[in-house]
């Protein structure tokens, strides 16, 4: 197939591109390297069915030519990371709301299917564990930057099941749970490079809060082949789909085992969130995804452990 990968050369884009390629499938990327990098598809270049464009999907233009000449679309190009959008929320909303609008938009030109990306962030503060596609969304007060994100989001998946309601486009959502690997850069928020980083260097482990708040921890190329079956089941159009581990470690003992791990000389220094993000920080104590649906379309459940996971990144890291 010729496939449109939106953010392809972003951490998780660049792992799902890969993989298109094994398959053989001819790869378009299209990525304006405001979080992604380019060294993470560099040495992709050289693979006749492989093409690039570094550019913004705002650029309607660019972006309907590149949707008319494939079979379907991955669409992942999106502001990410807490720290990144609290520290640039007007970015991030348009790049997220607009950007989502456009691809759907010239998708429909086409009736080509659309994989969408979403985010865990959708059910806020969700106190009823763990969370199911179906649950109510409890949000905070627009005065805080990261309910800005968690609501594009949510309009991202309103555009694309009215798209496919109303004018039959063949559309998949899937909301991505915390998804690490290689290439994961702790630079916009993501707490398992960064510790990692800290950790080779030395530096303080930085741990935000008391610690005690849990999260599941996926590794991205369990999330690639769960998307990957997902685009690949009729049934799965017009659907919406948790993805990710529901294995949960508190971030202190996070901290903890990358400590041992890295045999790091580090101490482990709490930082509030005041201090870390911004005033008012609001953060949820858990967070776990129900995986029963996914399961009952394609059979997934996440193959990679917590510790090979993380063996993995720290040896990203020393390379």
């Amino acid at each position: 197939m010729k496939i449109l990968v939106t953010g392809g050369a972003g951490f998780i884009g660049s792992h799902l591109v890969e993989a298109l390629l094994d398959r053989g499938d001819e790869v378009w990327v299209m990525d304006d390297l405001s979080t992604g990098r380019f060294e993470n598809i560099a040495h992709l270049e050289d693979n006749p069915k492989f093409h690039y464009t570094i550019d913004t999907i705002l650029d309607v233009r660019v972006l309907n030519e590149h949707v008319a000449k494939v079979d379907a679309v991955f669409h992942l190009a999106a502001a990410v990371g807490v720290a990144y959008i609290i520290e640039n929320p007007l970015q991030s909303l348009e790049t997220n709301i607009k950007g989502t609008e456009y691809v759907l938009q010239a998708a429909n030109e086409g009736k080509k299917k659309v994989m969408i990306f979403s985010t865990s962030e959708i059910y806020g503060k969700a106190n009823h564990q763990p969370c199911k596609e179906t649950d109510d969304r409890i949000l905070g007060t627009t005065t805080i930057a990261r309910w800005g994100y968690s609501s594009a989001k949510a309009i991202d998946e309103f555009l694309s099941l009215a798209y496919h309601r109303e004018k039959q486009l063949p559309v998949v959502i899937v909301r991505c749970f915390n998804t690490c690997g290689p290439r994961q850069t702790g630079q916009y928020g993501m707490v398992i490079p960064r510790f990692v980083k800290q950790a080779l260097l030395d530096h303080p482990i930085t741990v935000y809060g008391d610690g005690k708040q849990t999260r599941c921890f996926c590794e991205v190329s369990d999330v690639v082949r769960a998307v990957l079956a997902l685009m690949d089941e009729p049934k799965a159009v017009g659907e919406v789909f948790n993805v990710g581990s529901n294995v949960p470690i508190s971030i202190e003992e996070l901290a903890t085992r990358i400590k041992e791990l890295t045999g790091s000389h580090s101490q482990i220094e709490y930082i509030p969130y005041d201090k870390a993000y911004e005033e008012g920080f609001e953060d949820m104590r858990e967070r776990v995804p129900d995986l029963e649906k996914i399961k009952e379309f394609v059979g997934y459940e996440p193959q990679v452990t917590l510790q090979e996971l993380l063996e993995r990144v720290v040896e990203h890291f020393r390379k």
